[in-house]
């Protein structure tokens, strides 16, 4: 049988080992995230999924479950942070969504709607970082990196190719291509490769498909990122043996 937690007031059970990010997510409660992704070990590096663990806060998609535990995750102090956490991404970024080809696939975009992020918040600092184009058929513009590290984990551990990596510290740490060059036309990056697959907003795209699917008719276009978290949330295999819904994007 499965221990229990309580998160908002509802019993969520989980099996050993998982997070508390993991268990709510699994018992189809969503709690707000961007540099989760199931196929990852967690590392908190966003910490919009911070909640408040018997009175303490804790970024959920790094602490463990465990029995007992009162978290509070859908409350206005905690909603409140992750509003600023999202404008503070904003500023630091050159995200103009009506023009970006990521608009309606974009987690960023999503969480702002979500959330109800009305303004900007916070004076923009538009970083100059030049795009790559070098590549035939991938463009970067890192003046969108949200610093997730999805792409450099994805090409490390799943590509084992090291594409990706992350330079500098404070308010300069930013994306680079791991090439003497330091372009991504002289490595060895491929479409298919999953580091192309698990950006959250508009810094890896494929050339030559922009807009093919209209917005309005996009992933978060037809349902809000709540609802899509939960559709895509690792599920524990029912008796039959079959798993309930299967591992995606977060």
């Amino acid at each position: 049988m499965s221990d229990t937690f309580q998160l908002d007031g509802a019993s969520i059970p989980f099996k050993a080992g998982q997070t508390v990010m993991q268990a709510a997510l699994a018992g189809g409660h969503y709690i707000p995230h961007l540099c989760y992704h199931p196929e990852f070990k967690p590392h908190g590096s966003c910490k919009v999924c911070t909640v408040k663990v018997n009175g303490r806060t804790a970024a959920s998609c790094t602490m463990p479950a465990e029995a007992g535990l009162s978290v509070e995750s859908n409350i206005e102090e905690m909603n409140g942070l992750r509003r600023t956490l999202v404008q503070m991404l904003f500023a630091e970024g050159n995200h103009f969504c009506p023009s970006c080809e990521k608009s309606g696939n974009c987690t960023l975009q999503a969480l702002g709607y979500d959330l109800e992020v009305h303004t900007a918040g916070f004076r923009h600092m538009y970083p100059d970082r030049p795009l790559d184009a070098s590549h035939p058929d991938i463009l970067l513009d890192f003046n969108r990196c949200i610093l997730c590290e999805l792409c450099v984990r994805a090409s490390s551990e799943v590509d084992g190719k090291n594409v990706f990596s992350l330079a500098g510290r404070g308010i300069a740490k930013h994306l680079i291509v791991n090439a003497k060059s330091g372009l991504l036309k002289d490595t060895n990056i491929a479409l298919t490769d999953k580091a192309m697959q698990v950006c959250p907003v508009g810094v890896i795209l494929q050339k030559r498909i922009g807009f093919s699917v209209p917005i309005g008719e996009r992933r978060y276009d037809q349902r809000p990122i709540s609802a899509q978290a939960l559709d895509d949330a690792p599920r524990q295999a029912d008796a039959s043996g079959s798993c309930t819904a299967c591992e995606g994007t977060p």
